[in-house]
C-alpha cells in the first residue's frame, strides 16, 4: 500500500512539474541517509537500526530574488557553493544525531538485558540452594547541556578543516612544485651562503620562484594538486563508515537519474540508472582544479607569498567558473570540450560512489520525494 501511494505521488510530481522539466535537483550522501535539494526546499532522510526512516524538511529562501546579482553568471556559482555547504553541515549535523541517538538506545538495550550482579547467599544461612534474588541498579545520567567551549569546539574544527585544505591543495602543491622545478634545473638556483643553515637554504629555496616557464610550472602545481586529491579520495575508501557513505552517494545519484528520465521515483526504476553524474560534487572538485591550471597561469610573482596570496583570492573566481561549466556540461546539448573537462570528475566517482542497495535507494527516494512536496508547483 506504502508503496503504491509512493508511486502515485511521484506520478502527480511528474504531471505537475511537466513543463518544469529543468528542475534541477541535487544531493549529498550522509551517515545512513540522503539530502536531497529542489531549487526551493531541501529534505535529509536516514534509516535508524530499527528500519525506520526520519525525515526533516525544509523551504529555502530565495536569495536570487530578493538579490537580483545572484542571478548573474559565475556570481551565482559563489552564492549556490556557500548555501550547498551550509545545507551540508546541517545535513551532517541531522543525521550525526539520529546515529547518536541509535547509539544511545542500542547500549541501553544492552544493559537492560545484562546481569550487573550475580546471585550471593542469603547472609546468616548455610544453604546454598538458599540464595538472593538477581538485583540491578541503574543510576540516572544527569542532564548534559552543550557548552559554549563545544559550540567554540564546532567552529574551530571548520576553520581547522578550511586551513588544512588550503594548506594541502595551495600551498603544498606551489612548494613542491617550486622545489622540484629549481632541483631540476627548470627555475632559477636561489642565492645561498656557504656556511648558511639548513632553515636558511630550505627558505631560500620557497621564498622565491623564477621558473623558466609559467605554463609549465602552473601545469605541474595542478598535477601535484590533483594527484593529492586522488590519493585522499582512494584511501578514505578503505574506511568501512565512508564507504557505506559511498553507497549512499551512488543512491543519490540514481535516484537524481531516474528524476531526469521523468521515470517514477521508484527502487525499481533506479537500480539500473548510472552511479556516476557529470553534475557530482566530485566533478566540480576535478573541474575546479582544472580551471584553476588555465586561471593561475596568468600568476607571474617572483615572491611566493604573493603567489599563494592571489591563488586563495582567486579561488571564488575558480568556483563561480567551474560551477558553470558544469551546469552547463549536465545539459544534453553541452559540447564535448564541457563534456571532456567532467570527464576526470565522471571517473573519480568510480571510488566516490559505490553500488546501492534498495534499502539505501528507498532512502534517497523518500528524501526527494520529501523536497518535492515543498517546490511550488508551476504557475499554468
Amino acid at each position: 500500500m506504502k508503496s503504491r501511494r509512493s508511486a502515485k505521488f511521484t506520478r502527480f510530481v511528474h504531471t505537475v512539474f511537466a513543463m518544469e522539466r529543468d528542475l534541477i535537483v541535487g544531493g549529498q550522501a550522509v551517515m545512513e541517509g540522503v539530502m536531497m535539494r529542489t531549487p526551493s526546499a531541501y529534505a535529509i532522510a536516514c534509516r535508524k537500526q530499527d528500519g525506520t526512516i526520519v525525515t526533516t524538511a525544509e523551504r529555502l529562501p530565495k536569495w536570487s530574488d530578493r538579490f537580483k546579482w545572484l542571478n548573474i553568471p559565475i556570481l551565482r556559482g559563489g552564492a549556490t557553493l556557500i548555501q550547498t555547504l551550509a545545507l551540508g553541515i546541517k545535513a551532517l549535523n541531522f543525521s550525526a544525531k539520529i546515529f547518536e541517538d541509535d547509539l544511545k538506545a542500542q547500549e541501553e538495550k544492552e544493559k537492560a538485558e545484562e546481569k550487573i550482579f550475580e546471585p550471593a547467599l542469603v547472609e546468616g544461612t548455610l544453604d546454598e540452594e538458599f540464595t538472593k534474588a538477581p538485583t540491578k541498579v541503574v543510576m540516572p545520567e544527569p542532564a548534559r547541556k552543550r557548552t559554549a567551549g563545544e559550540s567554540a569546539g564546532a567552529a574551530g574544527s571548520i576553520a581547522f578543516a578550511l586551513l588544512f585544505n588550503i594548506a594541502l591543495f595551495v600551498v603544498a602543491p606551489l612548494l613542491l612544485t617550486n622545489v622540484w622545478f629549481i632541483a631540476m634545473g627548470w627555475a632559477e638556483s636561489p642565492v645561498i651562503a656557504a656556511n648558511a643553515s639548513w632553515w636558511s637554504v630550505a627558505g631560500a629555496y620557497i621564498w622565491e620562484t623564477k621558473p623558466h616557464s609559467w605554463v609549465a610550472f602552473n601545469l605541474v602545481d595542478g598535477v601535484i594538486r590533483m594527484i593529492f586529491f586522488v590519493i585522499m579520495i582512494y584511501s578514505m575508501s578503505f574506511l568501512k563508515d565512508i564507504r557505506r557513505v559511498f553507497e549512499y552517494h551512488g543512491a543519490e545519484h540514481k535516484t537524481v537519474f531516474t528524476w531526469e528520465n521523468g521515470l517514477d521515483l521508484t527502487v525499481d526504476n533506479a537500480k539500473p540508472q548510472r552511479r556516476q553524474h557529470p553534475r557530482c560534487g566530485t566533478s566540480f572538485l576535478m573541474v575546479v582544479m582544472l580551471v584553476a591550471i588555465v586561471l593561475f597561469s596568468v600568476i607571474k610573482f617572483d615572491a611566493m607569498w604573493m603567489n599563494l596570496a592571489v591563488r586563495i583570492a582567486l579561488m571564488p573566481l575558480v568556483a563561480g567558473l567551474s560551477y558553470e561549466v558544469i551546469r552547463y556540461a549536465a545539459k544534453k546539448e553541452s559540447g564535448a570540450i564541457f563534456r571532456l573537462m567532467t570527464l576526470p570528475g565522471i571517473w573519480l566517482q568510480n571510488i566516490t560512489t559505490q553500488e546501492p542497495d534498495g534499502e539505501q535507494l528507498e532512502v534517497a527516494i523518500v528524501a526527494l520525494n520529501e523536497s518535492l512536496k515543498l517546490e511550488p508547483a508551476p504557475a499554468s
